[in-house]
């Protein structure tokens, strides 16, 4: 069973996008801001549901998102959410901080002055969702503002590797960005960060974005390792 009430965001709109990646798309945002739940059984019928796709699409996107690590296969029971370990976290804040510093390194020497320019208007586009009732289109801007910083670093390999971790990334942004606070926070440190990247000051930049990450990295950590006792203490 779906963990909330459903809201219609989730409906997948037709697009030049791909059906597949569009509903792909559309359920890991579904697992990021928590309407599957960690452990949770997922069903081919909820998912057409929800998304208003054919079985085979749903099929589809559910292969993708366990190659990303979001859903396990369980055998006897079929697609379940994947849990999260706090452990796992730290590991991937470890390498969000190598890779997403060293984009920011290569935006200040490779970005075009238009490229830039996006970057502040997605970051002008974050600020005013913070007022936005819909968590997933405040989630959607942060993916955009990171999908301009990375599209402006030119590195193809790096573009890659990133987003092989975007889909736990997700997560864990709408996890960090659920603490209450850090979303003022966080605009503030990537306004500082945006300053250097637009002035071209590699260095600085690399040091704001590896404080911005870390920084996000022990909130969500936190709330991980709370969720892990609650869970604990009610099996209890």
């Amino acid at each position: 069973m779906i963990a909330k009430a459903m809201p219609l965001d989730f409906k997948v709109t037709k697009s030049a996008a791909p059906v597949r990646q569009s509903v792909t798309e559309s359920i890991r945002n579904s697992i990021a801001l928590g309407y599957f739940t960690a452990g949770q059984r997922i069903t081919e019928r909820d998912l057409c549901e929800m998304t208003g796709v054919s079985r085979t699409a749903v099929r589809e996107a559910l292969r993708q998102l366990e190659s990303e690590g979001l859903v396990q296969v369980v055998p006897h029971r079929g697609p379940i959410v994947a849990r999260l370990t706090p452990e796992q976290a730290e590991g991937i804040y470890q390498v969000r901080v190598e890779l997403e510093g060293l984009a920011c390194e290569l935006f200040t020497k490779s970005a075009t002055d238009q490229e830039i320019a996006a970057l502040k208007a997605a970051l002008e586009t974050l600020k005013r969702s913070v007022d936005v009732t819909d968590p997933l289109e405040r989630l959607t801007a942060k993916n955009a503002f990171y999908d301009c910083l990375i599209h402006g670093a030119h590195n193809e390999a790096l573009g890659h590797t990133l987003s092989s971790l975007n889909a736990r990334v997700m997560v864990l942004r709408a996890t960090s960005l659920g603490s209450p606070g850090r979303t003022y926070e966080s605009l503030e440190e990537l306004e500082e960060l945006v300053g250097h990247l637009a002035a071209r000051r590699g260095k600085e930049a690399r040091k704001v974005a590896a404080r911005h990450v870390m920084n996000a990295g022990k909130v969500a950590i936190e709330i991980l390792r709370q969720r892990m006792a609650e869970e604990e203490a009610e099996s209890a």
